[in-house]
């Protein structure tokens, strides 16, 4: 039996073609540790899947195309991932190429280090954000830094998809996400809530250069808003923290 790889890399993508294939150069090119690439679609029909299988024919056995079928959208596309995922460590990155690939081994030391969640933050010293909606940088950017200032959540960059997480944590709290990318700010809201460490490191965010982004700031708002605010409180145990996240009576 083949031993499991150090990091399992999910990429959630949405009929991105030929337009991944930059992301996937970066990724091969910047990580040296041993690790699984997954690739997460809607339908055996999207764009992605064609591209995605020809890259890994040509060499790259640890690439693979997931299908997902819990849902539609980006959430239930990560969720796929990570339950799907061999690895102690899940890295989450996205298939647009705006995430900087070099810090993936040092997000997945950090977890084995011990924190549950490892952040790589455009709001840190060191870090940057290049491009993108100058309303939707704002929005980020208060939740991130407010968070970090009266809760001492760990990361300035909550909300930000980029992130490694311990997988048995993971297990452990659950993922009630449904839409969006804010499962990233739920991790961190839920390990700030159980006092688990949570650590970050500067990233370099550039806005994707092809493309459209498939973003909806308005719908998934008051999404983040909710994890927003769930990061707030007292320390709770995981059957308090269960209790108050399980959607059914």
């Amino acid at each position: 039996m083949s031993e499991a790889p150090r990091a399992s890399i999910v990429i959630p993508a949405y009929n991105e073609g030929e337009d991944i294939v930059p992301g996937l150069d970066r990724i091969f090119e910047a990580v040296k540790l041993d690790a699984e690439v997954l690739v997460v679609v809607d339908a055996p029909t999207d764009s992605t899947v064609p591209v995605v299988s020809a890259y890994a024919s040509a060499g790259r056995p640890n690439l693979k195309v997931l299908i997902n079928d819990y849902g539609r959208g980006p959430a239930y596309a990560i969720r796929y991932g990570i339950d799907h995922a061999t690895s102690d460590t899940v890295v989450v990155t996205m298939a647009d190429g705006c995430d900087d690939p070099r810090q993936i081994d040092d997000l997945v030391r950090l977890v084995e280090r011990g924190v549950v969640v490892a952040a790589a933050s455009r709001y840190m010293p060191g870090g940057q954000q290049v491009g993108g909606p100058r309303f939707k940088s704002f929005l980020s950017r208060m939740a991130g830094i407010t968070l970090h200032v009266f809760t001492n959540a760990g990361t300035r960059d909550a909300t930000n998809s980029f992130k490694a997480y311990n997988a048995e944590f993971v297990r452990q709290v659950g993922i009630d996400s449904k839409d969006g990318f804010e499962i990233g700010l739920e991790l961190t809201a839920k390990a700030r809530r159980l006092r688990l460490p949570v650590a970050e490191i500067p990233t370099i965010w550039l806005d994707r250069a092809f493309g459209e982004s498939n973003f909806k700031l308005a719908k998934w708002i008051p999404k983040y808003l909710r994890w927003y605010r769930f990061a707030f409180g007292r320390k709770l145990t995981l059957e308090e923290l269960h209790a108050l996240t399980d959607p059914t009576p």
